[in-house]
């Protein structure tokens, strides 16, 4: 999961700049994504993710597969890509729900980046998903990554590059 962890956090650190939505609004009135959600982040963030996953892809050995899953490109590309998409389209519900930028939604915020992952991948590559995410890997990626989350963001809050420590 390192290539759909990473790009979040990528996209805080090395985001900024033109918001995908463009300012633009939804017939609510309100934003379609908000400012926090730009073409950098996205693409940056995707980047990161697929480089994590290149360095994996040079550290697989023959015997890397009885401890981790071994990374393919399409895999790595569809991780990384996948968290973000899956954060998107989080960000577009928040803002339908009337909730601002850095508001916390729990479990959505914990495991949107999950089920984006997660969903292209599956719907790019079925047998990467049916062979390597077990019901004891799944078991383990929804147990570490509210973990993750909230470690994450601890950090980013206490570097001064998010507002809320969520």
């Amino acid at each position: 999961m390192l290539p759909a962890y990473v790009p979040n956090s990528a996209a805080v650190v090395l985001g900024g700049g033109t918001p995908i939505d463009g300012g633009r609004v939804h017939e609510d009135g309100r934003r379609l994504l908000g400012d926090g959600k730009t073409y950098r982040g996205l693409v940056l963030g995707i980047l990161a993710g697929v480089l994590i996953g290149c360095v994996q892809l040079l550290v697989q050995t023959g015997d890397f597969p009885e401890v981790l899953p071994l990374q393919t490109p399409l895999s790595i590309v569809t991780l990384a890509a996948g968290a973000l998409l899956g954060d998107l389209v989080k960000s577009y519900f928040k803002r339908r729900r009337g909730m601002a930028k850095g508001e916390e939604w729990p479990i959505a915020d914990q495991y949107d980046l999950v089920a984006g992952a997660l969903l292209l991948t599956l719907i790019a590559a079925p047998s990467w998903v049916l062979t390597y995410v077990t019901l004891p890997v799944l078991f383990w990626i929804l147990v570490l990554t509210p973990l993750l989350h909230r470690a994450a963001n601890l950090v980013g809050y206490s570097l001064g590059l998010k507002d809320v420590p969520w």
